[in-house]
């Protein structure tokens, strides 16, 4: 059984992570973006079948999960990689951004490669390419440096960007991110569909008797094909 650890990064009341009134009239938090990407991630993963998630933080958004907490609860969990779902800031209403993919300053090539995959699966689907630097990048963050599996904090796109606000906003948006992220979860894991369950439809005979006239056995029979079933007429001799 394969295992994922997702989180959406803070909480819906973090002071200051939200995107600035000029740009969103509803300041809309990144709590809330963060969320909404892993419920897709969540919703998508169902098909799929040999794994377990854990979401590290709390789901309602109405409770603070410390990063120590959240690693900590992904190391007990026993998971093979640990994504967590941010939204940046740094720009000040200015134009460019992208999505940036962090791990912990050193790192092995297994974590490197969940990197590079989940990076190049977003910029795929979203095309957010944004204008860093160094989009591949590497910082202290606690989240990465207390995790024992292959972590990666994603940052999709930055809130205080002329350019990038009105796209994260969007559901169309936070759908292409969720397939991406999923796309690269079900290659690196291995993850395989359900079985489809076809559910069999009955058959039905209708017969027309003495007491039965034939137009009330064809109203029973189109009844029955509106609605999917097979449905013969057999008159009674």
């Amino acid at each position: 059984m394969r295992k994922i650890a997702l989180t959406a990064g803070h909480y819906k009341y973090t002071a200051g992570k939200r995107i600035p009134k000029k740009l969103d009239k509803n300041e809309t938090r990144e709590w809330v973006l963060n969320d909404r990407i892993c419920d897709k991630i969540e919703k998508k993963l169902k098909v799929y079948e040999g794994f377990e998630l854990l979401r590290t933080d709390d789901t309602s958004g109405e409770k603070a999960i410390s990063v120590e907490d959240r690693a900590a609860a992904a190391n007990k969990f026993g998971a093979e990689v640990y994504i967590s779902v941010h939204h940046n800031a740094g720009i000040d209403g200015g134009t460019g951004g992208g999505i940036v993919a962090y791990t912990y300053t050193k790192v092995d090539k297994e974590t490197k490669a969940w990197q590079k995959e989940l990076y190049d699966a977003l910029i795929k689907h979203t095309g957010l390419k944004g204008n860093r630097a160094q989009p591949l990048a590497k910082a202290d963050l606690a989240e990465c440096r207390l995790t024992a599996m292959p972590a990666v904090l994603l940052e999709c796109g930055f809130m205080d960007s002329a350019t990038d606000s009105k796209i994260i906003l969007t559901e169309k948006y936070a759908e292409a991110c969720a397939e991406a992220i999923v796309e690269v979860l079900v290659k690196r894991l291995g993850l395989k569909k359900k079985p489809v369950v076809v559910e069999a439809k009955k058959h039905y005979r209708v017969q027309v008797g003495y007491f039965s006239k034939k137009e009330n056995a064809e109203r029973l029979a189109a009844e029955l094909k509106a609605k999917g079933y097979s449905a013969i007429i057999k008159e009674e001799k």
